[in-house]
């Protein structure tokens, strides 16, 4: 059982360097609750009620590889595997948000032990191009649309980024991380929108207990292709959704025909990307 002295956070001259922070962006707070009736995770900010990205992804996604694995493992097995994969994920967050912020954080549980040298592969392999970062955890939203929260907002290689830290059972195919695009192009495409940016790139830092370290990254029309993608699952979950409490607050088929108008109807024509869904 987890013991509230296992779990240490403190200041410490030289324990953790962390990352230069900048103050470019004032991040706007918010607030993430679960709603009683749903058990769906919804966002308030900015006078706002909004679907999570993940909660628009999952209700849209084809559940088809998740039944089938259930299936395989049993109910129970496959439910004990989510709970532990879960706990371990939020630990391995937690050092890495503690690393980027500088504060000395410590966490002698069974599941602490498993995530720590995980956020130190993290931290050796993916931050090192990390120049400085403009927020750690950070609430975003798409007004009316959507919210969510992602781990990194920061400059890498010298270009303005969105990270989202993942932690897997096993290595990544990229076949099967379609989701992970998605969600991080809703989140540069909300940081965007909101604070003027141009977001350049998302990166996805995975790693696995056996510390194997895989980087995957979106960017240019890919980004742009990813961004058309989740405006049209956020369409079709607008569709599905009829308490209108869960609602997006502005159809998203709008904005959905103004990007594809901005990009003359078809941003990929002449590239690889044309006509994929």
């Amino acid at each position: 059982m987890m013991r509230d002295e296992d779990i240490k956070e403190f200041h410490s001259i030289g324990k953790e360097p962390g990352i230069k922070k900048s103050n470019k962006y004032k991040y706007i707070t918010g607030k993430q609750i679960t709603d009683e009736e749903s058990g769906k995770r919804v966002y308030e900010i900015s006078n706002y009620r909004l679907p999570s990205v993940t909660t628009v992804l999952g209700a849209t996604k084809n559940q088809n590889f998740i039944k089938r694995w259930k299936a395989r493992v049993g109910e129970v097995e496959a439910t004990r595997i989510k709970n532990h994969s879960a706990s371990r994920g939020t630990a391995m967050h937690k050092f890495l948000e503690s690393h980027i912020q500088g504060v000395g954080y410590d966490d002698l549980t069974t599941i602490g032990c498993e995530a720590r040298p995980m956020a130190d592969k993290v931290i050796e392999v993916g931050l090192a191009p990390v120049e400085e970062y403009y927020g750690s955890e950070v609430m975003l939203h798409y007004p009316g649309l959507y919210a969510g929260s992602t781990d990194l907002i920061c400059l890498h290689n010298s270009k303005e980024t969105v990270v989202d830290f993942k932690q897997s059972n096993r290595p990544k195919k990229e076949e099967w991380i379609e989701d992970y695009y998605l969600q991080i192009s809703a989140y540069a495409m909300a940081h965007d929108y909101v604070y003027g940016s141009k977001i350049e790139q998302g990166v996805i830092m995975v790693c696995t207990p056996d510390l194997y370290y895989q980087e995957f990254k979106v960017e240019g029309l890919q980004l742009r292709k990813y961004k058309h993608k989740f405006l049209k699952r956020l369409d079709m979950y607008n569709e599905l959704i009829h308490d209108e409490k869960e609602r997006a607050k502005v159809d998203p088929s709008t904005l959905l025909k103004e990007f594809e108008r901005d990009t003359q109807n078809d941003p990929f024509k002449g590239t690889n990307m044309e006509g994929k869904d």
